[in-house]
């Protein structure tokens, strides 16, 4: 019997992960994540609740800050959208953006006529009937059918988002008129009051579309997370074929780190100098918004996710494949996500410093306009590897999406 050295019996890894073992794991993650997200839009939901019933400054506060710990479990679940067809096709009703905001309440005065898009100034809260494609809507009563079935993308077009995140985000903040000084939206809470007390009009309304929506987003995370449980289509998608598995990983990956993240959501906000090109943009809070899709990158690649309550769902990763199949690449890619989560940290401590995003991309800003192109650069560089890793598992060529902005600079402005 031939016996290996000990430092040999050492080096030797415990297991070799295998694709069944990593989709699992891909699957039990998104099972996870789902599961805190729905957590946290139930505790929204109940704050807004109490927001309607006793509308103060606080419960307007605890709404908000219920709001914005909901977004940490959801924006890790993006990589998820990518590659998965049954995320992507319902990903438009929870975190739709950007939105003509005037189609749900009141905006600014100065915002003036859309000639692309003649509902964004309709105001649904202030119009309990209107017509719609030559169809008269009686929108008396707001129910989540009404904002799901009928004036969520209404006329076709992307930018009606009537339902999701952002919908409920700007019933909470009202608009940021800010541009890119300083300051959030400032929704006062007697925007929800009732009576003489009431600023903004029609505060019942305003305040059954913010319960109906909060709802409708309960009922929108209910659905994908039976999707990802262990009979779930999504789940089955990726487990009844592993190697077409890893490519929705690895296509998730890549497409958020290029064409979403880098690209639309943060690049050409930086050519534009367009605060209206920021994600949360009510509520300034697309610093931790990105700094959360960058996590959730990594966690698809390493199989590991904090929850909310801090316990930790991890298993056999795709980390453990690429090193495998060549240590390099995934040497390389583990050093380049730490890096670009590194740089999008540098974002995030910059805002909670008091240098918000929409400052940041603020014509002259040089502290700005450095620090998003560091994150930029570092998640175009973790690209091209999270691309080599594809190779190093044999799978078949991947295309990420791509943006404009880097791909096509000068169509930007065309």
């Amino acid at each position: 019997m031939r016996f290996l050295p000990l430092f040999a019996l050492l080096a030797t890894p415990a297991f070799a992960a295998t694709p069944e073992e990593v989709t699992r794991t891909y699957a039990d993650i998104a099972l996870a994540k789902y599961e805190d997200s729905l957590a946290t839009a139930k505790t929204l939901q109940a704050a807004v609740t109490q927001l309607v019933l006793a509308p103060s400054d606080d419960t307007l506060a605890a709404a908000r800050n219920a709001w914005l710990a909901a977004r940490v479990p959801y924006q890790q679940t993006e990589a998820y959208r990518f590659g998965n067809p049954i995320v992507d096709d319902w990903e438009g009703r929870v975190n739709a953006w950007p939105l003509d905001e005037g189609l749900i309440d009141y905006t600014s005065a100065d915002i003036g006529l859309n000639e692309e898009n003649a509902l964004a100034a309709l105001n649904v809260i202030a119009t309990p009937k209107f017509t719609l494609s030559g169809a008269e809507i009686d929108a008396t009563t707001i129910t989540p059918q009404l904002i799901a079935s009928t004036l969520h993308e209404a006329d076709g077009i992307e930018a009606n988002v009537a339902s999701g995140y952002h919908a409920i985000e700007f019933l909470l903040w009202g608009q940021d008129l800010n541009g890119t000084g300083p300051g959030a939206g400032a929704r006062p809470f007697t925007d929800f009051a009732t009576g003489e007390a009431c600023t903004g009009g029609n505060c019942d309304r305003r305040a059954n579309y913010l319960l109906a929506a909060t709802e409708l987003l309960v009922a929108d995370l209910t659905e994908m997370t039976a999707n990802w449980a262990e009979d779930g289509p999504a789940r089955a998608a990726v487990t009844a074929d592993p190697q077409a598995g890893l490519l929705a990983m690895l296509t998730g990956m890549g497409s958020l780190s290029y064409g979403e993240l880098a690209g639309e959501r943060m690049k050409l906000g930086l050519m534009l100098n367009d605060p209206e090109e920021e994600h949360d943009c009510f509520s300034d809070n697309t610093h931790n918004s990105h700094y959360y899709d960058g996590i959730g990158i990594r966690n698809v690649y390493l199989g590991s996710y904090t929850r909310i309550d801090g316990s930790v769902v991890s298993g056999a990763s795709l980390s453990d494949l690429v090193a495998a199949a060549d240590p390099a690449v995934d040497t390389q890619l583990k050093a380049e996500l730490e890096a670009s989560i590194s740089a999008l940290a540098a974002v995030k401590t910059a805002a909670e410093g008091g240098l918000a995003y929409d400052q940041m991309i603020a014509p002259g800003n040089a502290e700005g306009e450095a620090l998003l192109t560091a994150a930029i650069d570092a998640l175009v560089t973790q690209t091209a590897s999270i691309d080599r890793a594809v190779t190093a598992l044999g799978l078949s060529k991947v295309t990420f999406e791509g943006s404009d902005s880097l791909d096509n600079p000068n169509a930007v402005f065309q």
